[in-house]
């Protein structure tokens, strides 16, 4: 996707003002889709799969936000800080502050900004472990553990797309 490069926060700037040079921002059916790089992006941010936002797009640093999503979970804690973003976590792998990484469903030697600084910190990381349909990825490589994983058509749940329609798997 667009993201998927070191210019990435450009390209969708530009897309965005394209939208507003043209008039359609703030029009229904009009304006950009959520702009992803992988597939079901917006359903992980949803339903909390984010190392920097809660589920339903709370924020972490939020005290009510956080209790809301605590009681709704049932957890007995939920950090008060957010975590590491993609591209930090790879940065702390490389610095040796992160020694064990477990990688699902994405190939990040291919699909992160920066991609050779980011296949260094995994090639150096002590303990990598790698989920994925594909027997053989760039990521999987470097792996210490592979593990298979469920495709699409052998899952059960649900996808949020670009336009946000959920729809089961």
């Amino acid at each position: 996707g667009v993201n998927q490069s070191c210019s990435g926060t450009d390209k969708v700037n530009t897309i965005i003002n394209c939208h507003l040079a043209t008039g359609r921002i703030g029009k229904p059916g009009t304006g950009p889709f959520s702009v992803t790089g992988q597939p079901n992006a917006m359903g992980g941010r949803e339903v909390g799969g984010l190392a920097n936002m809660l589920a339903a797009h709370m924020e972490i640093e939020n005290p009510e936000h956080r209790g809301r999503v605590q009681r709704f979970w049932s957890a007995p804690a939920i950090a008060k800080k957010p975590g590491l973003k993609a591209v930090e976590m790879f940065q702390a792998v490389a610095d040796g502050r992160i020694r064990a990484l477990w990688i699902m469903a994405t190939n990040p030697v291919d699909s992160m900004p920066d991609a050779d600084a980011v296949e260094a910190a995994i090639k150096a990381c002590p303990f990598v472990v790698v989920s994925d349909v594909l027997a053989m990825t760039d990521t999987v490589r470097h792996a210490h553990v592979r593990l298979p994983a469920a495709a699409w058509g052998e899952k059960d749940g649900s996808v949020t797309n670009s336009e946000r329609r959920i729809s089961r798997q």
